[in-house]
């Protein structure tokens, strides 16, 4: 076993790397939904225009600069999404505020399509993260050892937040009973302007992990990891955040084994990268078909 674990070290931590990423992504998803319970469709271009403005920032500044520009303005399109997109149907059929999530994101992708001309840009490779390591004789990233301790901790402290302070504790408040919160003066719209906000920090936080392992942006490169992320959140029990990360570090090790398939598993051929996503997706409808609610999902009971 020993053996197997080294021979393959590297998947089982590219696994853990991508894992991490989809978490920080998927996090935005389920606090999202648990509070609204929206799906915000256009989670996954908000990491793709993190990734974005990365690259043009980082043209013309330093990088000390430039990544807490890309983190201060990536919260800053989550708030104005939410303000504009969201906020003005707050008491709208949750059909249409599920089609202003779509055309938020298709605004998004068009968006970047328009400032990119449809070429893909270079992301750059940032000083320590693209370094390379070597660890039990397997050479990586150190994004790659970074990225699981820098989820935890930010999952840690997001969780400190949500249980011990005023703001979290209006979060608990919103996501048990919407209307019963307003009514006990909780500034509704407040809470959810700080739940986007929080959203559009880790997927800046996880743009910036992500790229530097896969180091080109297009205006849909979001909409895979978006999708996987949405897939981890559900999987997990949207609503739950110890499942949404759970459920995206089981995608990312499943996905990269599946990638390893010839060599792991000793099956020839070079067609397993192929079904990758696939698996992912059909991963997710297993599961749902023998537990519906997600690992960690609450069964929900209409009281009569």
């Amino acid at each position: 076993m020993a053996e197997f674990f080294h021979q393959n070290l590297s998947y089982f931590l590219s696994g853990i790397s991508v894992g991490g990423q989809y978490a920080l992504i998927a996090i935005g998803y389920t606090m999202v939904y648990g509070i609204l319970r929206l799906i915000n469709f256009a989670h996954g271009d908000v990491f793709m225009c993190a990734g974005l403005i990365m690259v043009y920032l980082s043209a013309s500044l330093p990088f000390v600069i430039s990544v807490p520009l890309v983190l201060i303005l990536t919260v800053a399109l989550g708030f104005i999404i939410e303000r504009v997109a969201y906020r003005p149907l707050r008491s709208a059929p949750r059909m249409s505020v599920m089609i202003s999530a779509i055309g938020v994101s298709y605004l998004l992708q068009n968006a970047a399509l328009y400032f990119t001309g449809g070429l893909a840009k270079v992301y750059p490779a940032l000083s320590v993260l693209s370094d390379s390591v070597v660890i039990w004789g397997a050479s990586t990233r150190v994004v790659t050892i970074v990225t699981p301790v820098l989820t935890v901790i930010l999952v840690v402290l997001l969780t400190l937040l949500i249980k011990h302070t005023k703001i979290g504790m209006a979060m608990r408040a919103v996501s048990r009973d919407f209307e019963t919160s307003q009514l006990m003066g909780i500034r509704i719209n407040r809470v959810i302007s700080i739940t986007f906000m929080i959203g559009s920090l880790l997927a800046a936080v996880a743009s910036l992990l992500y790229f530097t392992n896969y180091a080109s942006v297009t205006p849909t490169s979001g909409s895979m990891p978006g999708l996987k992320a949405f897939v981890a959140a559900v999987f997990g029990g949207i609503g739950s955040i110890p499942g949404a990360v759970i459920g995206a570090f089981i995608i990312g090790i499943c996905e990269n084994i599946i990638k390893g398939g010839a060599s792991i598993f000793g099956i020839p051929g070079s067609g397993w990268t192929t079904f990758s996503d696939a698996f992912t997706f059909a991963f997710l409808i297993v599961i749902l078909i023998v537990k519906p609610t997600g690992l960690f999902g609450e069964k929900a009971v209409d009281k009569v």
